[in-house]
């Protein structure tokens, strides 16, 4: 087949695939592109587990581990197995490859005693999480620690795990069985919905693989400029605008935040508009969650239409920050009516291609919210009658910012060349049938 024929059957074919399937189908093809992470498994071998329990959670780790870009510079994994005692297996700097790493967890054997859980999380904070042991001190380097246990703690974990969140680990806690869920609550991560899972049985832990792996797979190269537009209104109140600011922190947590990557502005407005810290000043999460911490609130009225106009012609300008060429977001944040005109501004912004989110709560004006947001209305606009239930927003609003692939380029013909060609041979092979059974019929 000639090139121009083969690139038209490429472009073809790429019409048909949907964003959706994109990180699936790279998972499956072994091609998911994990941003650089340092990843600790705490395993509990208490007496409760049995042998044959335990070698089901060292096959659940080995597919996690499958799905993950292992590597000096990637994603560097450890293991720590803990009982009454805690016991490094694995550190972060002992295997370079996925190969000796899976062949390390496999020689993994239970300690088969108590279950000190806050004694293991202590020992992943001071050793595992070091230096020493092979763990990278830059923040744009994630540090996640994966929980494993079946039963009730020996020990205190409420602290030691309230220390390790804020020491920038994010946790994720497993139960199985009889475990006890209050615990498994208090280790994890918020949102707690995606950081606690449980499974009746260890015949059924390999089920979670697949979210592990997603949690993983990352977009890489997705340069995108957001800016976060938060209502200071004095209808929200101190106690509630706390509450906005960890929702904030939360949704920086899912991005990937980096100098070249994703950059990240922050403006407040009430009766006027203050930009709190435009793009590109603070380019690791530590930093730019400390600043949003520090954010004192306005109060005073509601000005979300000249908030817009900031955000336009300000926020995403060149002098502030701003990077050509690079995605823009905007996340509007407000709890009632608007006291000016939203329209011009909000149209303005979508006109000159910012994707925008509009969450309301309280008594925000649900039909302005719409006005706010990007089509299709319904991925870019949210809603909640309480502050305390916007954590799950945070978890809806998915800042979806990967490229995707243009299969009519010419470095994507190398790599979707050899299915396309398998596709021929498939649409050959069933020509070739079809006009048999033609002839046959003739």
């Amino acid at each position: 087949m000639t090139l121009p024929g083969f690139v038209m059957l490429l472009c073809i074919l790429g019409a048909q695939a949907t964003v959706d399937l994109r990180n699936a189908a790279a998972m499956a093809a072994g091609l998911c592109n994990t941003k650089p992470t340092d990843v600790v498994f705490i395993i509990d071998s208490s007496r409760s587990v049995r042998p044959s329990e335990f070698e089901q959670v060292k096959v659940f780790m080995t597919k996690v581990i499958d799905g993950l870009n292992v590597g000096p510079d990637a994603t560097r994994v450890g293991v720590v197995n803990y009982a009454s005692r805690v016991k490094n297996e694995v550190s972060l700097k002992s295997h370079k490859t996925k190969a000796a790493l899976v062949k390390a967890v496999s020689k993994i054997e239970p300690l088969s005693t108590g279950t000190m859980t806050g004694l293991a999380i202590q020992f992943a904070m001071n050793v595992a999480f070091s230096e020493a042991e092979g763990a990278r001190k830059s923040p744009d380097i994630s540090k996640v620690a994966i929980i494993v246990t079946d039963g009730r703690p020996q020990d205190n974990i409420r602290d030691i795990a309230v220390r390790a969140r804020e020491a920038g680990i994010e946790i994720f806690a497993i139960g199985v069985g009889r475990v006890d869920m209050t615990t498994l609550r208090q280790l994890a991560s918020e949102p707690l919905e995606d950081h606690v899972d449980y499974v009746e049985s260890y015949s059924l832990i390999e089920k979670l693989t697949k979210k592990f792996q997603e949690a993983f797979c990352a977009c890489s190269n997705a340069a995108t400029d957001v800016v976060f537009l938060i209502d200071g209104s004095k209808s929200v109140r101190p106690e509630n605008f706390e509450l906005v600011k960890k929702w904030i922190n939360l949704i920086i947590d899912k991005l990937d935040v980096s100098e070249t990557n994703t950059h990240v502005g922050l403006v407040q407005y009430s009766s006027t508009v203050k930009q709190e810290f435009p793009l590109g000043r603070h380019n690791n999460k530590k930093a730019l969650k400390e600043a949003v911490k520090k954010m004192d609130y306005m109060e005073r009225g509601t000005m979300t239409g000249q908030a817009i106009s900031f955000l336009v012609e300000n926020s995403f300008n060149p002098n502030q920050g701003a990077r050509p060429g690079v995605a823009k977001v905007g996340i509007v944040f407000t709890d009632g009516r608007s006291q000016d005109y939203i329209g011009d501004a909000a149209r303005k912004a979508k006109d000159n291609g910012f994707k925008m989110y509009a969450v309301g709560v309280g008594n925000a004006i649900e039909n302005e919210l719409r006005e706010i947001a990007s089509e299709p209305v319904a991925d870019h606009y949210f809603y909640t009658a309480d502050f305390k239930t916007i954590n799950q927003i945070a978890k809806k609003l998915q800042i979806n910012v990967c490229q995707v692939e243009d299969p009519c380029e010419c470095n994507s013909v190398v790599k979707f060349q050899k299915k396309v060609e398998e596709a021929l041979q498939a649409l050959t092979k069933k020509y070739i049938l079809s006009q048999l059974e033609c002839l046959g019929s003739a």
